[in-house]
């Protein structure tokens, strides 16, 4: 069976910030507090993946194909997967009608939808361990105020921002095949990012995995 993959961050104004948190809150501390994720990130972090070329080869031996198995399982995120639609039958919450299309400007979200790939898994191997803990939330997932994006945002630049060597070297390692008119995790996020805190928006960010 193939997936889908999803991650998007849209911009709200704090009322719709404050509705969602209740719902969304719970989901990425319960991704961030497992025991198991956190000694997944610790041996990422420990040890980050070789070249993504070099996985499936048959020189990748089996401490590396366990490595990249624990990586994807990192960056999967169970319980968020909820934020897709509603957590019981009788409850009729959607992402793309009672998030997404509520945004501010929809039309400017950044959203990247992969077929049979991991949008938020490229980004993570593109930036590494190092410049992925400045961001906030947790693996591509997160609720901000407009305060907290005010906030952020030189944490964010900071992991986001790259000399040429560095942006040549984080392209590498992003394997996505971009369509032409398609925005790179590379870019896409702190773009978004500078909006929200130009305008006073929050932010809403959420990566999934649509079977």
């Amino acid at each position: 069976m193939g997936i889908t993959s999803a991650w998007a961050i849209s911009a709200h104004a704090d009322a719709f910030i404050a509705e969602l948190a209740p719902r969304m809150l719970p989901l990425i501390d319960a991704d961030r507090n497992d025991q198991l994720t956190q000694a997944r990130w610790s041996r990422w972090s420990e040890n980050p993946l070789p070249d993504h070329r070099t996985w499936c080869t048959g020189t990748a031996g089996a401490a590396v194909r366990e490595a990249v198995d624990d990586f994807h399982r990192l960056t999967f995120g169970e319980h968020i997967q909820e934020m897709y639609g509603g957590s019981s039958p009788d409850d009729d919450f959607w992402l793309v009608r009672d998030v997404w299309e509520r945004g501010e400007d929809p039309d400017r979200m950044f959203l990247s939808i992969q077929n049979k790939d991991y949008a938020i898994a490229s980004f993570l191997h593109a930036v590494g361990p190092r410049r992925a803990a400045l961001l906030p939330g947790w693996c591509g997932n997160f609720l901000l105020t407009s305060a907290e994006v005010q906030q952020t945002l030189p944490r964010v630049e900071q992991a986001l921002t790259f000399t040429s060597d560095e942006r040549r070297a984080a392209q590498e390692r992003d394997w996505i095949a971009y369509l032409p008119d398609e925005e790179s995790v590379l870019d896409g996020p702190l773009r978004q990012w500078r909006q929200a805190a130009e305008v006073g928006l929050g932010l809403c960010g959420v990566a999934l995995t649509i079977y």
